[in-house]
């Protein structure tokens, strides 16, 4: 199984991975899987620092990079082809987040089940997008 984290399952699977849902924790550490994290989660979690919305305790940003190559994960670049057909993806008024929205076509156009517990990506899930959690 191919599996992309969602920002919030990325964090915790590193720093928390208590507060992984038991399905997503067996998928994540499971050798048979591919487990990716985007660049764009990383944009996220630097903005988001910067503007004092996301407190990392004990880490920072960089150091996310270098435990997400040692957990074994693969870093997904944005491409730019896949970023200019973003559009494509029919637009919920009610989840208009864009890091989240980004995450959500990176997983459709590659393939990857998306390992998020938000509630508001999995109603995504209608237009061909597998979540766990």
């Amino acid at each position: 199984m191919k599996l992309l984290l969602d920002t919030h399952a990325l964090i915790w699977s590193i720093v928390a991975p208590e507060q992984l849902s038991a399905p997503a924790r067996a998928a994540i550490i499971n050798p048979d899987h591919q487990v990716a994290v985007s660049a764009v989660s990383f944009w996220e979690i630097s903005i988001k620092s910067a503007l004092g919305k996301l407190s990392l305790v004990g880490t920072t940003v960089e150091a996310l990079v270098d435990a997400s190559q040692q957990q074994g994960f693969d870093l997904l670049p944005l491409d730019p082809r896949m970023a200019a057909s973003f559009n494509r993806l029919p637009m919920d008024p009610q989840h208009r987040d864009p890091f989240d929205r980004m995450l959500v076509w990176q997983a459709l156009c590659l393939g990857y089940t998306l390992v998020s517990r938000d509630r508001k990506i999995a109603r995504t899930s209608q237009d061909g997008l597998r979540v766990l959690w």
